[in-house]
């Protein structure tokens, strides 16, 4: 079997899975209710700044945690929000998944 062919049967099986339907229609119901889009958005610079200032070992790194913290709570009462970063995070480990089963199959020749 041809390479391109297995990576374009494992493209289709990405969009089979459940966890890429359910990420997908998480996003799309998000997408149409701006003011939690928004805040999703928010949470998403602050997760960035906040591991930015810890890796720099900056003094508002806490400050910044506490406050990705309290807006993470925020959002995990809202269903939309809460669904969507749900879904967002189990897509992500599959594809992450997915990644490692691949470098390793090739890690040989990647040292």
């Amino acid at each position: 079997m041809n390479i391109y062919d297995t990576v374009n049967r494992l493209a289709s099986e990405i969009k089979e899975s459940e966890e890429y339907k359910t990420y997908k229609d998480a996003k799309q119901k998000l997408n149409s209710n701006m003011e939690i889009k928004n805040k999703v958005q928010e949470f998403d610079k602050l997760r960035v700044d906040t591991q930015k200032a810890m890796l720099k070992g900056e003094s508002n790194s806490n400050e910044l945690s506490v406050k990705l913290q309290n807006l993470y709570t925020e959002l995990y009462q809202n269903e939309i929000a809460k669904n969507y970063l749900d879904s967002e995070m189990k897509f992500s480990v599959m594809v992450t998944d997915i990644n490692k089963i691949i470098s390793e199959a090739i890690k040989d020749v990647l040292e």
